[in-house]
């Protein structure tokens, strides 16, 4: 895949994509109470979520915020792009967690088109979104794929 452009504010349809167009979302910092309300929510209280001294006994420097949240949070940021997808769907997700997102820290993504794929319905597509999430030191914390219908 060739570098392609940072994409403007706009709206996006398959037609105005091309593969390597990215975008740049914003920082968010993950904080201990967005942990604690994302455990009181789905109900997941492991202990290197919940508890400092836990989380230093198993290996990791503070809390580790959930997998499932940090991910939900990168499609919160994806969506508050001033570029956005005309979207209709997401289709799925692979992913992956690379390294642990502690209490405090700051996460950001770059978004890039991988592939683009027409389907049988004139009016859809289908973008394939590449993900790279990183902390505030620049370390990839989580990677992966989402695809996404959208207008064609």
């Amino acid at each position: 895949m060739t570098a392609g452009r940072l994409l403007e504010p706009g709206r996006y349809r398959l037609s105005r994509l091309s593969p390597g167009d990215r975008i740049e979302t914003a920082a968010e910092r993950i904080s201990t109470a967005r942990i604690d309300a994302f455990a009181e929510m789905t109900g997941d209280r492991f202990e290197i979520h919940m508890d400092r001294a836990a989380a230093r006994r198993h290996g990791f420097a503070g809390r580790v915020a959930h997998g499932l949240l940090v991910l939900s949070v990168v499609d919160g940021l994806k969506n508050r792009t001033p570029a956005q997808f005309e979207a209709l769907a997401s289709l799925g997700w692979d992913w992956q967690f690379r390294a642990p997102v502690l209490a405090g820290d700051t996460i950001r993504a770059t978004i890039t088109v991988q592939e683009l794929r027409e389907t049988s319905n004139p009016e859809r597509g289908i973008v394939t979104l590449a993900f790279d999430v990183t902390n505030q030191r620049g370390d990839t914390v989580q990677r992966g794929i989402n695809r996404l219908m959208v207008y064609r």
